[in-house]
Parts: structure tokens; sequence; C-alpha cells
């Protein structure tokens, strides 16, 4: 009876250590469990506050490619003097020419639109911690792109006939006379056609976050 008894008891500590041993595994495992997924957040939080980052310096970068295009075809200015043959008898009257931006209205509409474009961006940083204008600004980046594409078309075309003229209107090249003036009209159009790249790039970034 007493080897009965004692066998029993040995056989009861058995199980308890037993239970005490998958008790604790249990809790290792939970807390390996919780462990995995606080790595799993963050590895997850890292990617959101990268393209968070990317989105601001995009904006920045629009913001200063803008406002240089629209600075250097703002204060694109110069005066040369032509000679004008009015009669062959007659010498060449000299009169002195000045080639400005606002003489042509797609030089005005290039300006304007850099502008828009560049207040937007700086608004758009402003407002870029605030939740809830995602698709107000994706619709926004949207539509500069669109502005700023159709007013380097409209003075990239001008700026084609400037240095080549068009033989079948009659109309004369200019930029052999005025080549500073058309020197700063071409670096503009550079300027803000890659400030609608990168407009562009931001709403693909948009894009991809969504998906």
């Amino acid at each position: 009876m007493n080897t009965l008894f004692v066998n029993r008891h040995k056989l009861c500590g058995v199980v308890t250590t037993m239970e005490e041993g998958q008790s604790k595994g249990s809790i290792i495992n939970g807390m390996e469990g919780v462990e995995s997924k606080g790595s799993r957040e963050i590895m997850v939080a890292k990617p959101a506050s990268s393209t968070g980052a990317c989105d601001l310096v995009l904006r920045v970068l629009a913001l200063l490619l803008t406002l240089v295009a629209t600075i250097v075809l703002g204060v694109d200015k110069q005066t040369k003097v032509v000679s004008v043959q009015i009669v062959d008898t007659l010498p060449p009257f000299h009169v002195p020419v000045t080639a400005e931006w606002h003489y042509l209205s797609a030089f005005v509409y290039f300006v304007v639109a850099n502008a828009i474009a560049c207040a937007y961006a700086a608004i758009s940083l402003l407002l870029s911690k605030v939740k809830g204008l995602g698709t107000l600004t994706s619709i926004v980046d949207t539509l500069m792109v669109a502005l700023l594409f159709s007013c380097n078309g409209a003075t990239t075309a001008i700026g084609v006939i400037g240095y080549q003229g068009n033989s079948h209107l009659q109309w004369n090249k200019v930029c052999n006379v005025f080549g500073k003036f058309c020197n700063q009209v071409a670096v503009s159009i550079v300027l803000s056609l890659l400030g609608s790249i990168v407009f562009l790039l931001l709403v693909v970034l948009k894009l991809h976050r969504r998906t």
C-alpha cells in the first residue's frame, strides 16, 4: 500500500511538472507572437515614413523648379540695335528693339502657370501634416501636371519658331538676334518641364501608396 501511494504521488508530480512546462511554453510562445507582431508593425511603418519623406522632398523640388522657371522667364529682357532697310536707295536705319516675355501670350501663360504651380507646392507643404487631404492633393497634383505640360508645349512651339522661323508664313527667326533672350526661354522651359515631371512622380507615388 505504501509503495502504491508513493508511486501515485510521483505520477501526480510528473503530471504537474508537465502541465507547468506546457503553460510556460504557451506563455513563451505568446510573448514571441507579440514580439513578432511588433516587428511586423515596425516593418510596415518604415515604408510609410519613407514614402512621406519622399513626398516631402518631391514637393520641395517642385517648388524650387517652378519658382526658378518663373523668375528666369519673368526677368527675361534684351535690347538690340536692328538695321531696318526701308528703301533700297537709302541707307538702313538703326533702331533699338526690345524683346520682353510679356510681348507673347504663350510666355505670359507660362509665367502664370508656373507661378500657380509654385504657390500650390508651397501650400501643399504647409498642409502636408493635415490628415484627410490625400484625395484632394492627388487631384490637384494631376491638374498641375496638365497645366505645366500645356504651358511647356505652348512656350516650346513659340521657341521653335524663334529659333527656326517659318518659311511658309514668312516668319523670320529672331533668336539669331536675341540670343540671350531665347537662351533664357530655353532654360525656363527645361526647369518647368522638370517641375511637371516631379508633380507626375507625386501622382504615381500616391497611386503606389494606395495599392
